[in-house]
C-alpha cells in the first residue's frame, strides 16, 4: 500500500483563507473544517487506503522553551484556532486517524509517521502531504516523498536537491542559516538561499564547514564574509538547526494497519447534520461501498486532488 500523511494544520489554514465562513447549527464556525474533510475524503475517493492527519492541537510546543522568538498563536484568528478541536473530532468520526500534537508539533508527527512507515516492507511509498519546506528533510530517495497537493508537485530526493541545492539531510542546516520566518527564527546574517545551497552542497552539516574560509570550495562565493558571519553566530546557528530538526519519536501508530480507512463511526452522520453537510455523509457512504468492493486496493491511483 501507499501511506498518505497529511498536514492537518496546513490544510486548515489553507481552507480558512480559501473558503467562505460557515456556521454549524450551534453557531460555531466550521467553514475550514468542512473544506478539510472534503479534501481528505477526496483522497480516499481517489484510492488512498492508509492515511493519518497530524494537527497542532495547540500552536506552542517544546521549541518555545528553547527559543523565545519561536512561533506562537499570537495573531492567529480566534475563528481559526477554534476549528482545530472541531476538525480533530470530525476526522476521527469520519474514521481517519488523527495525531493532535501538544508537546510536539504536527510536523514532528508527520516526520515520525514517515520514518516508521518507511520501515514496513508492505509500504510501497510514503507520501507526506504538505508544501512546508522543513518536511523536505524527511524525503528518502523515491520511497518517502513530499506532495504539495494544492500545486500538484510531487518531490522526491532529486526534487529536493533541485529546489534547495542540498540533500534532505541538510535541510535543518539550510534552514538554520537561511532562517524560517514561519517558525520565527531569523537565520544567520548574510546567508541567503544561494549561499546556503552552495556551501551545504559541499559541506552537508554545519560542523563540516572549515573554520578557515581560505580552504572553502572555490565554487562558494563570498566565503570570507559568510565564514565570519557564521562563526560569529555559531551558537545561534546550532540552536536554529535544533529548532528546524524534526523529531521522529512523536507518538503516532503501532502498525500501518492502524491507518487503514474502514469507514466512519456511528457519530459521523449526526456531525454532518450539525455541519449542515448531508452531501458529505452521502459521499462517505459511497466511499465505504467502493472500499468494501475493493478491499485489495493499494492506494496507487491518484489520491492527490
Amino acid at each position: 500500500m501507499d501511506l498518505h500523511l497529511i498536514d492537518g494544520t496546513y490544510e486548515l489554514f489553507r481552507h480558512f483563507f480559501a473558503v467562505p465562513a460557515a456556521p454549524d447549527v450551534n453557531g460555531r464556525e466550521i467553514g475550514a473544517v468542512r473544506g478539510v474533510l472534503r479534501s481528505v475524503l477526496s483522497m480516499i475517493e481517489h484510492g488512498a487506503t492508509h492515511l493519518g492527519v497530524a494537527t497542532d492541537h495547540v500552536v506552542e510546543s517544546f521549541r518555545n522553551d528553547l527559543y523565545p522568538g519561536y512561533k506562537t498563536s499570537e495573531g492567529v484568528a480566534a475563528t481559526l484556532l477554534s476549528q482545530f478541536p472541531i476538525l480533530e473530532e470530525a476526522l476521527e468520526a469520519m474514521g481517519v486517524v488523527v495525531w493532535p500534537m501538544v508537546y510536539y508539533e504536527a510536523d514532528d508527527a508527520l516526520a515520525s509517521a514517515a520514518a516508521k512507515g518507511a520501515l514496513d516492507d508492505r509500504v510501497k511509498q510514503v507520501v507526506v502531504c504538505t508544501p512546508d519546506k522543513d518536511l523536505s528533510q524527511c524525503v528518502v530517495g523515491t520511497r518517502v516523498v513530499q506532495l504539495d497537493r494544492r500545486r500538484n508537485i510531487l518531490r522526491d530526493e532529486a526534487g529536493v536537491v533541485a529546489k534547495f541545492g542540498v540533500k534532505p539531510q541538510s535541510i535543518p542546516d539550510y534552514l538554520a542559516v537561511v532562517g524560517d520566518s514561519a517558525d520565527g527564527f531569523p537565520g544567520v546574517a548574510g546567508w541567503g538561499e544561494k549561499a546556503a545551497g552552495q556551501t551545504l552542497s559541499q559541506y552537508p552539516k554545519l560542523e563540516d564547514i572549515p573554520k578557515d574560509w581560505r580552504v572553502w570550495h572555490p565554487s562558494i562565493a563570498n566565503a570570507r564574509r559568510l565564514s565570519t558571519s557564521l562563526f560569529n553566530a555559531w551558537d545561534e546557528a546550532l540552536l536554529f538547526r535544533t529548532l528546524a530538526t524534526l523529531r521522529i519519536d512523536a507518538p503516532v501508530f503501532d502498525t500501518v494497519d492502524d491507518l487503514r480507512w474502514q469507514g466512519p463511526t456511528a457519530s459521523f452522520e449526526a456531525q454532518c447534520r450539525a455541519m449542515q453537510s448531508p452531501d458529505l455523509f452521502g459521499r462517505v457512504k459511497s466511499a465505504m461501498t467502493a472500499n468494501a468492493i475493493a478491499q485489495t486496493a493499494t492506494g496507487s491511483g491518484s489520491p492527490h486532488d
